[in-house]
């Protein structure tokens, strides 16, 4: 299968990786996201990923249930992302796909720093890079890691792997009227409050132009069919 992009950022949540548990790690999640990652990479697509942290750990429950405060949690979160990180970088290993971990805090002895030009001849040596620790900032979400590193990287495009079939006006799983959209600009996710990335994401990836495609990436070979140039998900971009 030849892929419709060169290079791309994929994004995914820690609850992804957790399955139908709150917390934690899903054997059969993770063996499904690296079946997924695995036949994207054969298709020739240069892959970088960032992953998050909330299935571990999550900065903003820690502030309000634990009076943590907010720079400290925020680098716990960071922390968590880099475990994911790891994990993942294990078991595609598995499979015998190359894989880079780059983080952006010191953790020397289990990652790379993140450097662009070296994160930029991994990918073109058809490594996948898993960017972890977020920006290395404490207020920033690792959607907008995602964004940051997906510029940096020169990706095509955002894909943003969710539990449902794309963006919706308000929550499906609990909204059976939940209108789904499949197109949207930036200014129209921004100024709906659409909650499925941060606004700080979203005006980040307006201002370099950059394609945001969310879609369900539990459904075996949705991936690969975005890859492929297949209309499935949300595509936010700034034309409808």
């Amino acid at each position: 299968m030849a892929s419709k992009y060169k290079r791309i950022l994929l994004k995914i949540s820690g609850q992804i990786i957790a399955g139908e548990k709150d917390f934690g790690f899903s054997k059969s999640a993770l063996h499904h996201l690296r079946d997924e990652i695995k036949d994207a990479y054969n298709s020739n697509v240069e892959i970088g990923i960032v992953i998050g942290g909330g299935n571990i750990f999550r900065g903003k429950e820690a502030v309000e249930s634990f009076s943590a405060e907010r720079v400290s949690a925020d680098y716990m979160g960071m922390i968590a992302t880099l475990i994911n990180a790891l994990l993942l970088q294990n078991i595609l290993e598995e499979q015998n796909i190359p894989t880079r971990v780059m983080s952006a805090i010191n953790v020397a002895e289990l990652a790379e720093p993140f450097i662009r030009r070296k994160a930029l001849r991994h990918l073109e040596k058809r490594r996948i890079v898993i960017f972890a620790c977020g920006t290395g900032n404490p207020f920033f979400t690792t959607d907008t890691a995602a964004v940051l590193r997906a510029i940096e990287t020169e990706s095509e495009a955002i894909l943003k792997g969710t539990k449902v079939q794309g963006i919706y006006d308000k929550d499906p799983e609990k909204f059976k009227d939940a209108k789904f959209f499949r197109k949207l600009t930036y200014n129209h996710v921004i100024e709906k409050r659409l909650k499925v990335m941060d606004t700080t994401a979203f005006s980040l990836a307006m201002e370099n132009n950059l394609p945001i495609l969310v879609f369900n990436i539990l459904k075996r070979g949705s991936l690969c069919k975005i890859l492929s140039g297949n209309n499935i998900g949300t595509i936010v971009s700034d034309e409808v």
